[in-house]
């Protein structure tokens, strides 16, 4: 899996973190206080299908609480929702997003060996910050900037996964081959891009991409259950 690989890339959200089941809470607590009616639908799938159709719109997030405000009926205009919904979700940013287990121990590992390590993700450059400054839980286990050489956020491309610019960012910042590099992802659409890359991935569990499971292990290369499956596996490949 390591062979001739020189960096290793990071997805976010449901890789590195666990944070797909918070953006669920916090899209519950949002359309609550639009006045919305919580229905049966599912609150994951609602939000993706709709990011997908508005894929290539200008200000996605702003399009996405104009559709909130259609389906829930409410008052609230869409850039206020979509104020409302950066202010929720800032408190769980800072406060409840964590390392997934021994996702740290793995980076620690990682770079102990002499890798080099980068983060291509979808988040948004403003919850990065509160990573880096403000949530205690990943900077008392490890801090981003003493890991991760470039991060790639929704802002730094034109392209949204499962267009594979973010990788070829990554590839041009370290002047190297899609041979030489090894992507980490949890999501369907994360391995698409890595593959649209013509970079080899690997995959981390995630139940939030449980439905996908199937099309994602005939993508990915291998698949782990969890973090420390996969330092076990490290340590055996590269064990001298």
């Amino acid at each position: 899996m390591f062979k001739n690989k020189k960096v290793i890339i990071f997805d976010m959200d449901g890789t590195l973190i666990d944070s797909v089941g918070i953006w669920n809470e916090i899209d519950v607590e949002l359309i609550k206080k639009i006045g919305g009616i919580l229905d049966d639908v599912n609150i994951q799938i609602q939000r993706d299908s709709t990011l997908k159709k508005l894929k290539g719109s200008e200000n996605l997030y702003l399009e996405y609480c104009r559709f909130l405000k259609e389906k829930y009926k409410s008052d609230m205009e869409a850039e206020e929702i979509l104020k409302l919904r950066y202010e929720i979700s800032k408190y769980y940013m800072e406060k409840v997003v964590d390392y997934k287990p021994n996702a740290e121990k793995l980076l620690k590992r990682l770079k102990e060996l002499g890798f080099n390590l980068a983060i291509g993700t979808t988040t948004r450059k403003a919850n990065i910050e509160m990573y880096k400054t403000t949530n205690k839980n990943i900077i008392n286990k490890a801090k981003l900037d003493d890991y991760f050489d470039i991060i790639i956020t929704n802002e730094d491309v034109k392209n949204r996964k499962p267009d594979p610019e973010v990788h070829s960012r990554i590839l041009e910042f370290y002047n190297i081959k899609p041979e030489e590099v090894l992507i980490v992802e949890d999501s369907l659409i994360g391995v698409e891009a890595a593959k649209n890359a013509g970079i080899s991935v690997v995959t981390i569990y995630d139940k939030y991409s449980a439905s996908e499971i199937e099309e994602i292990s005939k993508i990915s290369e291998y698949q782990f259950k969890d973090f420390e499956e996969m330092i076990n596996y490290v340590n055996k490949e590269l064990s001298n």
